[in-house]
């Protein structure tokens, strides 16, 4: 991974002055946490790039920019194109020359090969931006999934501006912005926000999967790739066997593309299947000479360090941890929000900053993760729960079918702490079933209780529809209510949760705030679009979830893994934030929220007060909790 920005004078026109490039130079210094190997600009006459490298292949040859072989292209991107030995190859075939061993080359080569359609034979995790002398455009491209970042604006003199950060942006002396309402409707509903739509005002953000191309024309924006599935009608089912066989395959190739480096590779391990199959198949691949890093927490709700240690015996590889007690996520909370660039509704993000920056003191640049099992496998519980509920929904009246919700949820039998309203909370909207959100209409309306908490006049401006529902429509593709319900609760948490919260606030952020490129073996776009064409029985078989990824594991993952309840990760909230320090305290505290003007103060000092006594928190008070403590930092460090 790296970190780029640019300026074009795309409408002005005008030829890029002293006060230009040192814009761009400091834009590019704010991302040094990115690339803390190298920097390098590039300027021409209405145009200047800046790159931070974070040296990984090529460490002598891949300084960028990189041109064609006669400069009338040039490149800059972050992060790492994995099939570029192969596509170099092909691309030699065609008669191209090649200067530097270095994957980012192989983008100009297949630009001039293929036009503007290159990206679709790239595989990888990218943010690209490629100027064309010749025709004056300036094209920015982001990989399929959204694994790596990428924003833009568009300055008030019609000038255009991009970078991997937000951060990035905000130092320019043409951007000013604040906090977009609509925005911030969507992150306290959605948990994110929808593309190109930020958190800040005249921010946006280029969506996974997407191109732009900039030019005196304007701009332009095509998706060249998106999660597809097949209408419900439409699945050909084949011997399980079948499937099995070719997920190991390409699963396996997936993970060897992602060993490409010139540095040591690493990969995390959680205790869960996922990355107890991802080290599992690179022990196969590497004969278990690789280093594997973990999470352990003093609080032992959120410990699984008894599951990592078994993987860990069972595989004989090199293991270190780090233990995670409270204090850290308090303390190191300023620095998360800063990284992540938005409010929080979960401290989860903190302890894996801690875990890339013991990573990166054990020198590796490099780890795997397991990322994106549970989008495409069908493991989260909220599939799960939509599948009850749809079956309850075909008779409301049964007392039975409810109770089906005690296998994904054993704790709503306990009456002392939940009393009856389990059953009327998982009711609501239940025969609303051709509603194309069903599936997490509940987390959502759940969510949106912590907008009771703001000001009035920041509640005046909130509307659903126009800000989280309407856009959220625009979204889905034109045969999706044709598809298996399982294939669209997926779509839902692929292309929001996924890019907006698990590769970004926890994923990217967080790994590059230390410096290390996190890689995905689960999210190769081969991978994605093999199981989408799996019938949605072999993923959610019955209750069980990931059926047939277990199947793949069982050659790879010792038994007591496969048999494990799933246990989501999470850190704790209430009793991180009753020992915050000193800073964030005083922004929570009632001058500060009545200075910046987005919280009521009587709601949101009665919530303080009780996190700080003995009480408990519900959920929804813990992620109102976290999210008044995460907005009052990003407008203190980002706005003030």
């Amino acid at each position: 991974m790296c970190g780029i920005t640019g300026i074009y004078h795309v409408k002005t026109r005008k030829r890029l002055d002293a006060f230009d490039k040192i814009s761009v130079q400091k834009m590019t210094d704010t991302l040094w946490h990115r690339g803390p190997d190298g920097k390098s600009h590039y300027f021409d006459e209405i145009i200047g790039l800046g790159h931070r490298r974070l040296s990984i292949i090529d460490i002598e040859g891949g300084t960028q920019p990189i041109h064609n072989e006669d400069e009338s292209i040039c490149v800059i991107f972050n992060g790492e194109i994995f099939n570029f030995i192969e596509l170099r190859n092909n691309l030699k075939a065609h008669g191209h020359c090649f200067k530097t061993l270095s994957d980012t080359e192989v983008i100009v080569h297949a630009y001039e090969q293929y036009g503007y359609d290159f990206p679709r034979f790239l595989n990888g995790q990218f943010s690209i931006a490629l100027w064309d002398r010749h025709t004056e455009e300036l094209i920015l491209v982001r990989d399929r999934v959204g694994i790596t970042p990428l924003f833009y604006s568009v300055l008030p003199n019609g000038d255009f501006i991009f970078a991997s950060e937000m951060k990035s942006l905000l130092v320019h002396p043409s951007v000013t912005t604040e906090i977009d309402l609509a925005g911030l409707e969507q992150i306290f509903t959605l948990w994110v926000n929808i593309p190109p739509r930020t958190i800040f005002k005249n921010i946006s953000e280029l969506s996974p999967g997407t191109s732009m191309r900039i030019s005196r024309e304007g701009l332009s924006i095509k998706q060249y790739w998106s999660f597809d599935f097949p209408r419900e009608s439409d699945y050909c089912d084949q011997p399980i066997d079948v499937y099995i066989e070719r997920i190991s395959e390409i699963l396996s190739d997936s993970i060897k593309l992602r060993l490409r480096a010139d540095v040591p590779v690493g990969a995390y391990l959680s205790g869960g299947i996922d990355s107890s199959l991802i080290c599992g198949l690179l022990g196969k691949i590497t004969n278990n000479d690789f280093e594997t890093f973990s999470l352990s927490f003093e609080n032992k709700i959120y410990d699984e360090s008894d599951s990592q240690e078994i993987v860990q015996k069972h595989l004989k590889v090199k293991h270190s941890s780090y233990l995670i007690k409270d204090e850290d996520i308090s303390n190191s909370l300023p620095q998360v929000v800063r990284l992540a660039e938005r409010p929080l509704l979960r401290t989860a993000p903190a302890p894996m900053l801690k875990l890339s920056q013991h990573v990166s003191s054990k020198a590796y640049k490099v780890v795997l993760s397991g990322e994106g099992s549970d989008e495409i496998f069908g493991g989260y519980n909220i599939f799960k729960e939509d599948k009850i509920r749809r079956y309850w929904a075909k008779n409301h009246q049964s007392k039975l079918r409810p109770q089906l919700l005690q296998k994904i949820y054993p704790y709503i039998n306990n009456k002392e702490r939940n009393g009856f309203g389990w059953q009327y909370f998982f009711s609501q909207g239940l025969k609303d079933t051709n509603n194309p959100f069903y599936s997490h209409m509940i987390r959502w309306n759940n969510t949106a209780f912590i907008k009771n908490f703001f000001h009035p006049d920041v509640r005046r401006c909130f509307n659903p529809e126009n800000n989280v529902y309407r856009p959220l429509r625009d979204l889905l593709p034109r045969d999706f209510m044709a598809w298996h319900p399982l294939s669209r609760a997926q779509f839902l948490e692929a292309t929001l949760f996924l890019p907006g919260n698990l590769l970004s606030s926890q994923g990217d952020r967080m790994l590059m705030g230390n410096s290390v490129e996190g890689r995905f073996p689960f999210l190769d776009h081969r991978l994605i679009d093999f199981v989408a064409t799996i019938p949605p029985q072999y993923k959610l078989y019955g209750l069980d979830e990931k059926y047939i990824l277990k199947k793949v594991a069982s050659a790879y993952v010792p038994k007591s893994i496969l048999m494990r309840g799933k246990q989501p990760y999470r850190a704790p909230i209430q009793k991180s934030l009753s020992c915050i320090n000193n800073q964030v305290s005083e922004l929570i505290g009632p001058p500060k929220i009545k200075d910046f003007g987005y919280y009521d103060l009587i709601r949101a000092q009665t919530l303080v007060e009780k996190a700080r006594s003995e009480a408990t928190l519900s959920e929804r008070e813990d992620m109102a909790l976290i999210g008044m403590a995460s907005l009052q930092l990003l407008h203190h460090q980002f706005l003030t």
